[in-house]
Order: structure tokens, then C-alpha cells, then sequence
């Protein structure tokens, strides 16, 4: 839909109007029904339809709209003629001129050519997609503004799909910078630009913070503040307010961070009120899982057991985020906080993403629990109806006093006896419902006379960095495993050049006959014409036929469990050669002999999945190398990804950098955590910002829980419940 349609017009009395309540109550957007004839069967109003459109943004309330800033801003307050424009390198000019011709081309496809003059040339516009009304609008002899980039095509001086408005000789010109903002479909920029202005007369300019924290931070009050950020004025600093730096942005970032950190302190003060049995013993079970380690721990993995053992104490539940680089030792620590909870008498949960990592935690802490006499439950989809039984009444018996799965054990007929300690490995790959699910097992289940809910240990190996916990992990105790235990190689890591694939295979050969494993990952399962990838199933095909005298395994989601198990099992003993595997073995797999890790088309994957597949290797005393297979050419991204991998192996540092390649959103997995992604804080540039919000937060809590309500009100409204898990 373009601008210049009538249909996107909006009038004054679109919006209701707010009741005035000390607590800014927010109003149900209400479009008023349009003027309509009358039909056969009601048809929803094009009012009514384009508040479902504003609904998918976000965009319900008025305050809504008042708070849907500008992504951008464009200059239209000056004209170039089209000869000018011709010369100017790179941006989008602004030129007006009369339409000369209009037509629609059909070669090479169908297209509207409109060409305009003014008195130094003439300017061509095409559009690929159009309306019919644009043909009729754009007419010969209709004067129109063009804004666009301006290339030089076959047939002289072009713009595709330019911005353009039906305007009268001698219209003036914009005195200020004109907003750009995010819109969805079916929504132009003129609608939005009227529905917004219209709602900023509408709502509760009243500020949400007090006058105090406002002059002590030295911030624009709000209304000023929104105000020219809609409607910048002339003398504007127009390079502060495109690069967000602008005391009126400072002003709505800061807001924006407090409403944030307001809403996560408030969720662990609730959660600490709530009840939680204490798991104080450290008993006989606990000093002999140390004991029977064939290894010591190190000094990060004792200080981050003390704090869990210290949580694991108190009355209210824990709710701790343990996180450490790939091969940092968190499995041990989950399994001695198990062991605390076994000593006090109840039940402890480990729940994984899939069943490769579940299994090879169960194997991990049954070959350390089962000697010392303890139960421990495996329970994942997969199982024979006769096991899952056994395992259900173990469970529910309290027999099984630890229970090892995947998102199984969050299913209806999975009863606890006794849950203590729930543990979430890789809790960033869970939905917010299943993490929710399993923590309220607990709450369920426990004694209906109490509100006790069992106590949460989440880890993660994608270490996060400090600004981005402090945003997002302000309601957790976050504990960081910052060392690898001794004994750990280095691990080499190469780019190679997809031509080059004849060499890698030979190198794989020789570490083969050496009495060494490989892993060979490909990003697809079967083949796709989207992405013209080396599939698993092509390249074990392939490594077959070039490699005759090796044993070579495929693995890949789609195998059913047991054919996955088999496969698994014969890389772990020793007898696959070769390991082909799509990303199902990106955490969780633990072969010492696996020395060479090839990884296909790495510049399809994130930063820290090939930081994840990478650290399968180098897990015992031999020198390991990860070779990163690309196709070239590289995109930019792609490149900065490939150079930082060569560059380091530090999980923190790669963090970081993913961080700023990917944005907060992509890194934490926003789609399955049910975090709210910061619209306008920038936490690269804004960590000072950050830390004022978290202390300011913490202040009004205490003092002022009115102006807490109405700040989370303003910015979260009812979405305050995605920052709770």
C-alpha cells in the first residue's frame, strides 16, 4: 500500500479516551465501526481490520502508539533537481518534477514506468509491484516528490520503488526530519504517522519517574521527550538523534531498562516469598560421590558448589543460572547438588533438550551414583511402554531418587514423590511453558497444605556476558565455571576452502589408521534447492565410496531412537571410524578418542553452535583440530564469524563477539526463552545505562511501589509475565 492512497487516512476520534486514574489503568484499543452499506453478511470494517494489524506490533493501547518510536528518520526538507541528484554519490535524494509518461511494461516483466522532468532532465520511476490506482494517480501531467536511490540504469537516471507524494506547485516543504517507523503489512507510514499523532492526544503525559531520580540522572522529562522524538524539530541534533545518543532517547532507553529491571527484582522478590523445603544435608551420599571422583575439583567448580549448596539451604526456592564453557565440568557440580538434595531426603530432576544429552548425562552420573547405591530413573519418549511404566512407579514410589530425561518428564502422568531440585540443562533451548511445567511439577504435587515449589538450577554453556545477565538474568544468582579442569588439550582450529575437500578426507584417513575418531557435521539432513548444502546423507554416501576400509556412522534427528543409540554407542566403543552427524551432536557427546572435528559449510552456522560443536574434540590427551569447511564467497558476517573461531577459544570471548554480530535477541533465543527484547537500549553502547536502571530499580522497590506500578504499567502493560521465567 503506498502513502498517497485516501484509504490510509485516519481522523481525529480514532481512539477512546483514558481514564483519568492515579494508576495510568491502560483502554482496550477500540476502532469506532466505519459508515458502511449495508450487506448480506457483515464484513469486518477497515478500521477494525487495520487495529488487528496494529495489534500484531503490539500496538493496542494509545500509550502504545505514543511509545512506537521512529526506526529511522528521512530528510525531505530540501529539493535537488534531477541533474543534481544525478552527481550525488550514494544516499537517497529528494527531487520533484511532472509525470511525463506512464505506462505498464510486460518485458522483462511486468512493471509501471513513470517518468517525471523538471527543467534540468528527466528522472525514470519503476515499480515492480503496484496498485491500480497508482496508474491513475501518477498520470501525465501530475507534479510529484520522489525521494529514493538514485542509480543510472540502461536508459539513464532511475529510481525502483522510490517514496513519492501528489503535491500542488509551490507546496512547501517539511521543516523537520520526517519519522520512519516499524510497520507491518497493510500498514503505510502516513497511517501510522496520523494514528500516532492522534493517540499522543489522547493519553496520561503524567511521569512515571520522580523528580529527584530524574534531575539526579539529568534526563529530559517524558513528554518533551516523546514528543520530539515523533516530531523533531528544525534546529535538532540530527546526527545525536539518528545515532539514538540524544538526551530525548537517553531519556526512553533509560525508561525502557528500568521497566525491565523493575519487572525481574519484583519477580524474585515474589518468588522469594514463596515457600521452599531447605536441603541443608551434606551427608553421607555427598562426601562419597567427592570421594569416588576419579578427578579433583577445580577451584571455580568448589566456589560455584558453595554457592549452590548455600541456596539449596534457604527457605525460599533457588533459582540459579550456572553457566561455563564447553568441557568446564558443570555436569559433576549438577550431580553433587543432586546429591544434596538425595541426602535431605527428596528427589532431583535433570531434564535435557535431547535425549543424546540426557544420555549422556545418565551415563555420566549413574556410573558415579549407582555404585553408592542410589536409584536413578531414564525417562524420555522413546521408551518401551514396559520401561516408562517402571519408570513412572519409581518415580512416584520415590524409589528413583534422581530422574534423568527430556521434556518427557514434564508430562501429565510423571508424578513426583518427593521433588527437591529441579536441573535445566540447556535452558535457553526450552519454551517458557516447559520450563514452567517442570518447575510447578513440584508445586503441584508437594503437600496441598503448602506453597513450596522445588528449588531450580539452570545451566548453560553458552557463557553470557555481563552487561547482557545483568539486563536479562536480573531476577537470578548466576555462578560462572571461568576454568577448565587440567588435562584439557588446545584445540587447532583451520579455515578450509570447500576445494580443498579431497585433502581434508586424506588427513581424516590418517588419523584414522593412527587409531583416531572423527566428526564430520553437515548442516542439512537431506537435500535442499533452497540451500545447495553438502547433506549428511550425500556425505557419508561420498566419505563410503572414498573410504572403503573405514567403518563410517550417520546419525541425524530423523533416525528413530534405537537406530540412533546403536550408532552413538558404536562411536563411544571405538568401532565407527567416522562419525557423520547433523547438529543433533552439538552438545553432549563425550568420545576422549574424537580428535577431528570437520565441519561443513561453518559459515551456515551461529557463532556459538560452531563454538559447541567444536568443543566435542579435544576431550583427551591427543592434539585435536576443528577444520572449518566454507564455500566461498563469504559474506561479511560469515567472515567476522570464521576469523573470530580462528582467533580464540575462549567461550566468553566468542560470547561477546556473537553478541554483537547477532544482537541480544538471536543470542538468547528470544522465540524460546519468552524474553522481551530491548526495542531501543543498545547494551554494546548503554551499560552505564544498565547499571543506573538496576540501581534505580532497586531503590524505588523499596521506597515507592506506586511509581513502580505505574512505570511497569506504561512500558510492559500485560506483558510484564514474559520476563518471569
Amino acid at each position: 500500500m503506498n502513502d498517497n492512497e485516501s484509504d490510509v487516512m485516519v481522523s481525529k476520534g480514532l481512539w477512546p479516551t483514558i481514564a483519568e486514574t492515579r494508576h495510568f489503568t491502560p483502554c482496550t484499543l477500540s476502532m469506532p465501526a466505519a459508515k458502511r452499506k449495508p450487506s448480506a453478511s457483515a464484513q469486518p470494517s477497515s478500521n477494525s481490520k487495520r487495529a488487528d494489524k496494529l495489534a500484531k506490533l503490539g500496538l493496542r493501547t494509545p500509550m502504545d502508539l505514543a511509545l512506537h518510536l521512529p526506526l529511522r528518520y528521512e530528510d525531505e526538507t530540501h529539493i535537488l533537481s534531477i541533474r543534481e541528484a544525478g552527481f550525488m554519490a550514494g544516499g537517497t535524494p529528494q527531487v520533484e518534477g511532472v509525470v511525463s509518461a506512464c505506462e505498464v511494461q510486460y518485458r522483462p516483466r511486468r512493471q509501471l514506468v513513470v517518468t517525471i522532468a523538471d527543467d534540468s532532465s528527466q528522472l525514470v520511476l519503476r515499480f515492480l509491484n503496484f496498485y491500480g490506482s497508482q496508474i491513475k494517480q501518477l498520470a501525465e501531467g501530475t507534479r510529484v516528490r520522489v525521494r529514493g536511490e538514485l542509480r543510472h540504469g540502461f536508459f539513464g537516471a532511475e529510481m525502483v520503488h522510490p517514496s513519492y507524494k501528489i503535491i500542488n506547485a509551490g507546496a512547501p516543504l517539511p521543516t523537520a526530519l520526517t519519522p520512519v517507523y516499524p510497520a507491518g503489512e497493510g500498514l503505510s507510514q502516513t497511517f501510522l504517522r496520523k494514528a500516532i499523532a492522534d493517540a499522543m492526544d489522547q493519553i496520561d503525559w503524567r511521569d512515571t519517574l520522580p523528580d529527584h531520580v530524574r534531575t539526579s540522572l539529568d534526563l529530559m522529562p517524558f513528554e518533551p521527550a516523546v514528543r520530539l522524538l515523533h516530531n523533531p524539530p528544525p534546529d535538532v541534533d540530527e546526527h545525536a538523534l539518528m545515532e539514538r545518543q540524544h538526551p530525548a532517547w537517553i531519556r526512553m532507553k533509560f525508561d525502557e531498562l528500568l521497566a525491565q529491571q523493575l519487572s525481574l527484582k519484583r519477580a524474585q522478590a515474589a518468588r522469594r516469598a514463596k515457600g521452599a523445603i531447605p536441603l541443608p544435608l551434606i551427608g553421607s551420599l555427598s562426601t562419597a560421590l567427592l570421594h569416588a571422583l576419579p578427578f579433583t575439583l577445580t577451584a571455580a567448580q568448589q566456589r560455584v558448589l558453595a554457592e549452590i549448596r548455600h541456596d539449596l539451604r534457604a527457605p525460599y526456592p533457588m533459582q540459579r543460572l550456572l553457566q561455563g564453557d564447553v568441557g568446564s565440568g558443570k555436569t559433576v557440580v549438577a550431580a553433587l547438588a543432586a546429591a544434596q538434595a538425595i541426602d535431605s531426603g527428596y528427589q532431583a530432576a535433570l531434564m535435557a533438550p535431547t535425549e543424546i544429552l540426557a544420555e549422556q548425562h545418565f551415563r555420566k552420573i549413574a556410573a558415579w551414583l549407582t555404585p553408592l547405591g542410589i536409584d536413578i530413573a531414564w525417562l524420555t519418549g522413546s521408551l518401551k511402554k514396559k520401561e516408562k511404566t517402571d519408570a513412572l512407579n519409581r518415580i512416584a514410589s520415590g524409589q528413583a531418587r534422581l530422574i534423568v530425561g527430556t521434556h518427557a518428564l514434564i508430562q501429565e502422568s510423571v508424578a513426583f514423590a518427593h521433588p527437591g531440585l529441579v536441573i535445566v540443562d540447556e535452558q535457553h533451548r526450552f519454551g517458557v511453558e516447559q520450563r514452567l511445567a517442570l518447575r510447578n511439577k513440584g508445586l503441584a504435587l508437594a503437600d496441598s497444605a503448602t506453597t513450596t515449589v522445588p528449588h531450580q538450577l539452570m545451566m548453560s554453556a553458552t557463557p553470557i556476558p555481563r552487561t547482557l545477565a545483568m539486563t536479562y538474568y536480573a531476577d537470578l544468582e548466576v555462578s560462572v565455571i571461568d576454568e577448565l579442569p587440567p588435562g584439557r588439550t588446545p584445540i587447532i582450529t583451520r579455515l578450509i576452502d570447500q576445494e580443498r575437500r579431497d585433502e581434508v578426507i586424506d588427513r581424516m584417513h590418517a588419523a584414522a589408521l593412527e587409531g583416531r575418531q572423527t566428526y564430520w557435521v553437515c548442516p542439512l539432513i537431506e537435500e535442499s534447492e533452497a540451500l545447495q548444502l553438502q547433506t549428511a546423507t550425500d556425505t557419508h554416501a561420498a566419505l563410503c565410496a572414498a573410504l572403503p576400509d573405514l567403518h563410517i556412522g550417520l546419525v541425524h534427528g530423523r533416525l528413530k531412537p534405537a537406530e540412533k543409540k546403536a550408532v552413538m554407542d558404536d562411536f563411544i566403543r571405538g568401532a565407527t571410524h567416522v562419525l557423520v552427524a547433523t547438529t543433533v551432536i552439538e552438545v553432549g557427546v563425550d568420545v576422549p578418542n574424537a580428535s577431528l572435528m570437520v565441519i561443513e559449510h561453518a559459515e551456515r552456522f551461529g557463532l556459538s553452535q560452531l563454538h559447541q560443536l567444536r568443543g566435542r574434540v579435544g576431550r583427551g590427551t591427543a592434539a585435536s583440530v576443528c577444520l572449518l569447511l566454507y564455500q566461498s564467497p563469504l559474506g561479511q558476517v560469515a567472515k567476522e564469524r570464521l576469523a573470530t573461531m580462528r582467533e580464540t577459544t575462549d567461550g566468553f570471548t566468542i560470547a561477546r563477539r556473537d553478541l554483537e554480530i547477532r544482537g541480544p535477541g538471536e543470542f538468547l533465543g528470544a522465540r524460546q526463552s519468552g524474553q522481551a527484547m530491548l526495542r531501543f537500549a543498545n547494551l554494546e553502547t548503554d551499560q552505564w545505562l544498565v547499571e543506573k536502571a538496576r540501581d534505580i530499580a532497586q531503590a524505588l522497590l523499596h521506597d515507592d511501589p506506586e511509581t513502580v506500578d505505574a512505570h511497569l504499567l506504561r512500558w510492559l502493560g500485560g506483558r510484564e509475565e514474559y520476563l518471569r521465567v
